[in-house]
C-alpha cells in the first residue's frame, strides 16, 4: 500500500477535548476512526477512549497482514466497543453509561470499507468532488429527508446535536456500512467530528482537502473550523488519507507498507489530554460540564486501568 496521511484534533473553546483518533497499519491493511465523547453524557471522553482501543486492538490482533473480511472486521469491532463501554460502566457503576459517536473505515487491496454510528462523518473526496459520505444518525438529518429543514436551517436548528445512534448507550447502535468501494490514485478519505464539519459545511471541507497536500490541508481546515465556530468552537478533529497507487510517483510524505513484516504494524493513537485551564469566577465555558464531572489526573490514570483491564476481560470472553 502506498498513502499519505495526517490526523490532528483540538479542543476548540470547551473544557475538555473528549474526541479520539486513531489510525493503525499493517502491510496489506489500513485503520482509520474518529470517536466523539458525547459531551451530555458522564465520562464522554472515555467512551471514546475504549472504543479508540478497542478498534485499534482488534485490528493489531486480526490483521495479520489483511483483514479476512473487512466488512465483517467492522462489524465485530464496533460491536465489541459498545460491549465494552457498557462493560466498563457497570464495573464502576456509573449512573448512566459513557457514550460516543464512531465512524471507521479499513482499507485493504485498495479498496475501502467504513461504518458508523452518530454524526461524526466520513467523506470520499474524488476528483474535486465529494464522490460519497455519510449519513448522519441525528433528529436534523430526518427532518431534511422529509423535507421539513433545509441545510441552512438545520445548521441553527436546536436539535442538531440529537442523535439517535451511538455506541455505549442503553439501545444497540444502529450502525450503517458501505460496501466496498474501489479507491482511485488521488481519492482523499477523511473522517472527522461534528466540531470539524458543522462551521465549514461540505463545500468548505471539499475547498480545504482538494488540490493539496493532506500534511498542508488538514490543519489550514482546522484553524478555519476554530475561526468560524468562533466562541462555541466544539472539540475538533479530522484524518486525512490520500491514496497512491503503486504506478504513481511517491511524493515526499508518502507511506509505503511494502517492507513491512507479516506480523508488524504502526499504530498513531491519541491519549487523553488535560483540559484546559478553569475559566475565571463568573466565566462560562461553552459545553463545560462543572468541577464535579471533571476528572483529575490520578482519575484518568485509574480509569486508563479500567479501561485496559474492561477491553482485555472482553477479548477473552470472544
Amino acid at each position: 500500500m502506498r498513502f499519505t496521511i495526517y490526523q490532528e484534533s483540538r479542543i476548540g473553546q470547551r473544557r475538555t477535548n473528549q474526541d479520539r483518533i486513531a489510525y493503525c497499519y499493517s502491510r496489506d491493511a489500513l485503520l482509520m476512526l474518529v470517536a466523539d465523547g458525547m459531551g451530555g453524557h458522564l465520562h464522554g471522553e472515555i467512551a471514546a477512549q475504549v472504543a479508540a482501543k478497542v478498534i485499534t486492538q482488534s485490528f493489531q490482533r486480526d490483521a495479520t497482514p489483511a483483514l479476512r473480511e473487512p466488512a465483517l472486521f467492522l462489524s465485530r469491532a464496533l460491536v465489541s466497543a459498545h460491549h465494552a463501554i457498557l462493560d466498563f460502566s457497570f464495573d464502576r457503576n456509573l449512573p448512566e453509561s459513557p457514550r460516543t459517536t464512531i465512524v471507521a473505515c479499513v482499507v485493504q487491496d485498495g479498496v475501502a470499507w467504513w461504518a458508523h454510528a452518530g454524526d461524526s462523518r466520513l467523506y470520499l473526496l474524488r476528483q474535486g468532488h465529494i464522490h460519497m459520505q455519510t449519513r448522519d444518525h441525528s433528529r436534523v438529518q430526518l427532518m431534511m429527508e422529509q423535507g421539513l429543514l433545509d441545510a441552512r436551517d438545520a445548521a441553527s436548528h436546536p436539535g442538531r446535536n440529537r442523535i439517535y445512534s451511538c455506541l455505549g448507550g442503553t439501545q444497540p447502535p444502529q450502525i450503517d456500512f458501505s460496501r466496498g468501494t474501489p479507491l482511485c490514485n488521488g481519492d482523499v478519505v477523511a473522517l472527522c467530528s461534528d466540531g470539524l464539519w458543522a462551521p465549514l459545511g461540505d463545500d468548505g471541507l471539499l475547498l480545504g482537502l482538494a488540490g493539496r497536500s493532506v500534511m498542508q490541508g488538514v490543519p489550514q481546515l482546522l484553524d478555519r473550523a476554530e475561526i468560524n465556530a468562533g466562541a462555541t468552537a466544539d472539540n475538533l478533529s479530522l484524518i486525512a488519507m490520500c491514496w497512491q497507487d503503486e504506478s504513481a510517483p511517491p511524493g515526499v510524505d508518502t507511506i509505503s507498507t511494502r517492507t513491512m513484516a507479516l506480523d508488524e504494524y504502526t499504530t498513531r493513537i491519541d491519549v487523553f489530554e488535560r483540559a484546559r485551564p478553569p475559566a475565571p469566577v463568573g466565566t462560562t465555558v461553552p459545553g463545560a460540564l462543572g468541577a464535579a464531572a471533571d476528572l483529575t489526573d490520578e482519575e484518568i490514570e485509574r480509569a486508563i486501568a479500567e479501561i485496559n483491564a474492561a477491553i482485555n476481560k472482553f477479548d477473552k470472553q470472544e
